[in-house]
């Protein structure tokens, strides 16, 4: 922590920069937040699509991220996601559609039950494996 000669109680009341002004989360901690957790989507399911990523060239807000997801049938989506959950906003990568009227999706799950038949059956593939795995570990 870098020391100082003033005392921050000093500073004139008129600096512009208020309690409630965007200016208080400057550091961009709450910009990486959206963007974070577009990448813990992408690992979530990334083993049961062909391919998945955060957008690089939709911009990532405190509030918005995008990721592309190609599924297993070879369907491109670009997926939006927000407080609201997930949808699909194109049908190709890096796109947004605003004339698609596209249901938000509470989990990526949900959203990838929806669009991919093939994804359904590895990720229900992946749980069986899981539980097998699990029973042989609590008869040991």
């Amino acid at each position: 922590r870098m020391e100082t000669d003033y005392n921050p109680m000093e500073l004139p009341n008129n600096t512009g920069f208020e309690e409630d002004s965007d200016y208080r989360d400057f550091e961009g901690t709450d910009v990486k937040d959206m963007r974070l957790e577009a990448e813990a989507v992408v690992n979530d399911v990334l083993f049961a699509v062909s391919s998945m990523f955060v957008s690089k060239t939709l911009p990532c807000a405190e509030d918005v991220a995008y990721i592309n997801v190609e599924t297993r049938e070879r369907n491109r989506y670009c997926l939006e996601l927000t407080e609201a959950g997930l949808r699909v906003v194109a049908y190709d990568f890096d796109q947004t559609d605003d004339r698609l009227q596209t249901p938000y999706h509470e989990t990526v799950y949900s959203l990838l039950d929806s669009l991919s038949p093939a994804y359904r059956e590895v990720f229900g593939n992946a749980i069986l494996q899981r539980l097998e795995a699990l029973k042989k570990e609590s008869q040991s």
